[in-house]
C-alpha cells in the first residue's frame, strides 16, 4: 500500500523496519504486534532505529493483527520523550498500544499514557510528506548550518563543541546566545587535534560521552570529512555515537560513494555514518524552535 500509494520505497541499511517513501521526503519504522492479554499489543522501539529519524520528516507505523487501518505517529510529536526516558537493557524503548472502545491508548514505560484518536489512516503521512516537499530552503551559508546544529543540540539537552575560529561567525539572529563547552571530554586525547576541527560535537550533559558528530560538507571534499571521522571511531570506539555528513541532496550520491570504500566498510564506519540534507537541518530546527526560546542556561 505504501508503494502504491506514495511510488518507490527504499529499505534503509542498518534495520529491517526503516524506509524512506516519497522519494526521500518521509521516513517510515514499522512495527509489528500480535494481540495480547486485555486487548493490548507490545512493541520494541530500538534506539538506533529512532535515532535514524531524527532530523527527518518521519513518522512511527504500529500495526496489528485485524487492524482496519495503519495507525501512524509523527516522531517529532514523541522525539523529546523519547530522549528524556532511558530504553531497556537490550536497548529498546517499550511501547504498548491498548485497544479500547474510543480510546486507543500509547503507553510508553516510564514516559505514561498517550491518546491515539485521530492518527489512524493515510492523512498523518500525506501531512508530513506535504509539508516536507513544501519547505522552502534559505540559501544558509555554512555557519549558519552550524548554528542550527548547534541550537538543536542544545535545546536537546546536550552540550556543545565548535571549533574555537568559528564561534565567532555564528549566527545569533537564529539561535539567541549558545553557550559552548570549554573544552572537549576526557578521554579523546589520542584524537583531540582531530575532534575539535569537527563542525559541530554534541556531548552527553553530566555524562561526559560524544552523542552525535555532524560534518557541514558545503564544497569540501566529502571523503576528507568520513576520513576525520574514521580516525575518532578508530581511537575512541565511538561506535553508539551519530556520525553525520551535512549537505545539500545534490552530494548524496558522491555521500554513498565515499561511504562504501573498502576502509570505512573494514571500520564499520559505513554502518554508523548517515547524510543529512539541509532540508531536514532547517526542518528540524523549526520543529523544535517554534514557540520556544532556544537559549539555554
Amino acid at each position: 500500500m505504501l508503494r502504491e500509494r506514495y511510488g518507490y520505497l527504499r529499505k534503509l541499511e542498518r534495520s529491517n523496519s526503516l524506509y524512506d517513501i516519497g522519494d526521500g521526503s518521509a521516513r517510515i519504522y514499522i512495527r509489528y504486534s500480535k494481540i495480547h492479554r486485555r486487548s493490548s499489543t507490545f512493541y520494541g522501539l530500538r534506539k538506533e532505529d529512532l535515532a535514524a529519524l531524527e532530523g527527518h520528516p518521519s513518522l512511527i507505523c504500529f500495526l496489528w493483527e485485524g487492524q482496519a487501518e495503519p495507525l501512524f505517529l509523527t516522531f517529532s510529536d514523541y522525539e523529546e520523550i523519547f530522549h528524556t526516558c532511558t530504553p531497556a537493557r537490550d536497548g529498546q524503548y517499550k511501547a504498548q498500544i491498548y485497544l479500547q472502545d474510543g480510546a486507543t491508548e500509547l503507553y510508553l514505560t516510564k514516559s505514561g499514557r498517550f491518546n491515539l484518536e485521530g492518527q489512524f489512516g493515510w492523512s498523518q503521512v500525506d501531512a508530513v510528506i506535504n509539508a516536507s516537499r513544501g519547505v522552502v530552503v534559505p540559501d544558509f551559508s555554512h555557519s549558519q548550518i552550524q548554528t542550527m546544529l548547534s541550537a538543536i543540540g542544545s535545546i536537546k539537552g546536550f552540550d556543545i563543541w565548535v571549533p574555537q575560529a568559528d564561534r565567532g561567525r555564528v549566527d545569533e539572529s537564529l539561535s539567541g546566545n549558545l553557550t559552548f563547552r570549554d573544552e572537549l571530554p576526557a578521554g579523546v586525547q589520542m584524537v583531540e587535534d582531530i575532534l575539535s576541527e569537527v563542525d559541530v560535537v554534541w556531548v552527553q550533559r553530566g555524562a561526559n560521552k560524544l552523542a552525535g558528530l555532524f560534518e557541514v560538507e558545503h564544497s569540501t571534499p566529502i571523503y576528507s570529512a568520513l576520513l576525520r571521522f574514521n580516525d575518532i571511531l578508530l581511537s575512541v570506539a565511538a561506535r553508539e555515537h551519530a556520525f553525520r555528513i551535512v549537505a545539500n541532496d545534490m552530494r548524496r550520491s558522491a555521500f554513498v560513494r565515499q561511504l562504501n570504500r573498502p576502509t570505512f566498510r573494514s571500520s564499520g564506519l559505513n554502518e554508523l555514518c548517515s547524510f543529512l540534507e539541509y532540508r531536514n537541518v532547517f526542518g528540524w530546527f523549526r520543529r523544535l524552535t517554534t514557540g520556544r526560546p532556544i537559549t539555554r542556561e
